[in-house]
C-alpha cells in the first residue's frame, strides 16, 4: 500500500473576513505521511497590501513593518512554491472552513484553482464528534493530549501546524495506535491497527554552535567524567 501524504497547514490573516477585504500574512504547512510528521516543513510571511488589524497584531505579534518588505501572494516565490509544496495532498487544518476561505480567495485573486472541499480535513469537527460538548481550541486538545505548546507565546501559522500534526495524530488514536490487541480486541476499537511509522529519519536539529557549545561544556567536567570514556 502506497504511502498517504497529507499537509498540516495554518494560515495567519489581517482579520477574520475572507469574504471582504482581509488578507492572509502568513503561511504555515507540515509535511504528513502515514499521519506522521516527515520534518518537511514550508513557511512564508505575505505582504497583504492592506494594514494588519490590531486585534491580530495582539494575537500574532505580525506587525506592518514586519511584511513591509515581503512578497504579495502572488508572487512565485509564495504561490508557486506553496502549491509546489502542497501537491495532490489533503489538507489538514482546525476550523478548516476558515482557513480553506482565506486560502481560496488568494488563490482566485490570482487564477489559480481552488482547493476543493473535498480535500479538507477538518480537526475541529473531528474533536467535536470525539469529545462532544468539551472545548475544542487548538489550545484546549494541546491540553487534552499532553501537546507541549508552550512556546506558542504568540500564534504563528508554522507553529500551530507543527502542533495541529500532533493534535491530529491523538485524534486519529495517537500513541494507542501501537498496540496490536489482536482478536482480544478492545473497547477502544483500535485493535489489530498498528502506530504509523516514519517516512525517514528526521533531519538534524542541532546546530553547531550546540555542538561546540556542549563540548566546551564537557571539557570542564575534567578528563574523569564517565561520558568522557566513551565518546
Amino acid at each position: 500500500m502506497s504511502d498517504h501524504r497529507e499537509i498540516a497547514f495554518d494560515t495567519e490573516t489581517t482579520g477574520l473576513r475572507w469574504d471582504g477585504d482581509d488578507r492572509i500574512i502568513e503561511l504555515g504547512a507540515v509535511e504528513l505521511i502515514n499521519h506522521v510528521a516527515t520534518g518537511r516543513t514550508f513557511q512564508a510571511y505575505v505582504n497583504p497590501g492592506r494594514p494588519v488589524s490590531e486585534a491580530t497584531i495582539r494575537i500574532t505579534g505580525i506587525t506592518d513593518d514586519d511584511l513591509r518588505d515581503q512578497p504579495a501572494f502572488d508572487h512565485p516565490d509564495i504561490v508557486e512554491a506553496f502549491l509546489d509544496f502542497i501537491g495532490a495532498a489533503d489538507l489538514v487544518a482546525h476550523n478548516a472552513s476558515f482557513d480553506r476561505g482565506f486560502l481560496n480567495m488568494e488563490l482566485a485573486r490570482c487564477g489559480r484553482e481552488p482547493i476543493p472541499e473535498a480535500r479538507w480535513v477538518d480537526t475541529v469537527m473531528m474533536a467535536r464528534k470525539r469529545f462532544p460538548g468539551a472545548p475544542a481550541s487548538l489550545d484546549a486538545l494541546c491540553k487534552r493530549f499532553d501537546v507541549n505548546s508552550e512556546a506558542r507565546t504568540f500564534h504563528g501559522a508554522l507553529l500551530d501546524s507543527q502542533l495541529l500534526a500532533e493534535v491530529y495524530l491523538e485524534l486519529l488514536g495517537g500513541r494507542a495506535r501501537a498496540f496490536d490487541f489482536g482478536e482480544r480486541g478492545g473497547a477502544s476499537g483500535d485493535a489489530g491497527r498498528t502506530a504509523p511509522v516514519r517516512p525517514g529519519p528526521k533531519p538534524e536539529q542541532v546546530t553547531d554552535a550546540e555542538r561546540r557549545a556542549h563540548a566546551a561544556f564537557i571539557e570542564t567536567l575534567g578528563g574523569d567524567a564517565l561520558w568522557s570514556r566513551y565518546a
